[in-house]
């Protein structure tokens, strides 16, 4: 049974909610709350294994209510408005950075022919996230530096040629992305390939989103491109992307109905076959077991691999799996690993004159 938490101004949309829950058997209200506040109780108290957070509420908003939880209680939250559409980038990704494993569009009246769906989808994605085992995030002013037991010495790439950085994140992965690539310089010396589960729909978004906090290049490639330094490249939605024999990028269909998909392990083992120790592999956060094989073949190749760390991760799931196979040298904060990277630049520019 999954329990959950309801937290919405409107007694409608409250009454709404908890319809829908009692419609599954394998859902059950923990309770509801009409403000941020009374959600920071009522966690503590009642201790859902999903919350469902509205965003605009008076007093404190879902935003900081979400960021609060995750501080104090965490447990897997779900912001869910009218203002999370597909189009309203903003919002999404504000979420996902106050720390929500999910966004759902508010379904409208069941007279509509669009609530079904919109129903259904929702009632999916708690169950999805009910599985997903959160982490509590420090606040800022309490983060203290921790150097994990797999970096003996301060980290720093060993190669000076190389030639691709392939990235892989999941759940909670959008922010960090944010944060990583906002402080590379926009001479960066290498290209960046970018695996980024996501919903389809947000893609587009989700890359116009982090355009504004970088002065890379951003873009979704088409197969035949060939990568070049300046610029990131994000797998499209519902596909895979690797790099062919000749180097150049290769879009492909993603698995079919039925199999497992493992879009960043394809393009991890993609890049250990072209690249071999001319590479960094870099593995973030994110629920299930996706790019732990292949950022293994990374590592056996001779490339430099990287994982987020626990305390950073919304979602530990990913880089844990990593850890487990021996498949990361570094474990690591997303400030260090944009450290890392900038460092990697500065040898390879020192190189070329």
């Amino acid at each position: 049974m999954i329990n959950v938490l309801i937290v919405d101004d409107s007694l409608t949309t409250r009454e709404y909610i908890k319809y829908i829950i009692d419609q599954d058997p394998d859902l059950r209200l923990a309770g509801a709350a009409k403000n941020g506040r009374e959600a920071i109780e009522l966690v503590a108290s009642a201790r859902p294994d999903v919350v469902i957070m509205d965003i605009q509420m008076p007093g404190m908003d879902g935003y900081k209510a979400t960021q609060a939880i995750m501080e104090t209680h965490p447990v897997p939250i779900i912001v869910h408005s009218s203002l999370v559409a597909p189009e309203q980038t903003e919002n999404i990704f504000k979420a996902m950075q106050a720390g929500a494993v999910a966004v759902a569009q508010k379904p409208p009246g069941l007279g509509s022919p669009e609530a079904k769906p919109l129903v259904e989808k929702l009632i999916r994605t708690i169950k999805l996230m009910a599985e997903v085992k959160v982490v509590r995030r420090i606040p800022r002013k309490q983060k203290k530096r921790s150097v994990s037991a797999l970096n003996k010495n301060r980290p720093s790439a060993e190669s000076s040629d190389i030639e691709i950085i392939a990235i892989g994140a999941s759940t909670g992965g959008p922010p960090v992305l944010q944060q990583i690539f906002r402080d590379l310089p926009p001479d960066f010396p290498v290209p960046i390939l970018v695996v980024q589960h996501i919903a389809a729909g947000f893609l587009a978004g989700m890359v116009e989103w982090l355009s504004r906090e970088t002065r890379l290049v951003l873009k979704v490639p088409k197969t035949g491109e060939t990568p070049v330094p300046g610029h990131i490249y994000f797998a499209p939605e519902e596909g895979n992307m690797s790099l062919a024999d000749n180097g150049k990028i290769l879009i492909s269909q993603s698995a079919r109905q039925g199999q497992l998909k493992r879009p960043v392990s394809h393009l991890f083992s993609s890049v250990a076959g072209y690249c071999g120790p001319r590479a960094i592999g870099i593995l973030l956060t994110g629920m299930g077991n996706d790019g732990a094989a292949g950022l293994k073949e990374m590592k056996l190749r001779g490339a430099e691999t990287l994982v987020q760390d626990r305390e950073t991760a919304t979602v530990f799931g990913m880089p844990e799996e990593a850890i487990k196979l021996d498949a990361a040298k570094y474990v690591l904060a997303p400030d260090e690993i944009a450290d890392f990277l900038k460092a990697a630049a500065a040898r390879l520019s020192r190189q070329a004159l």
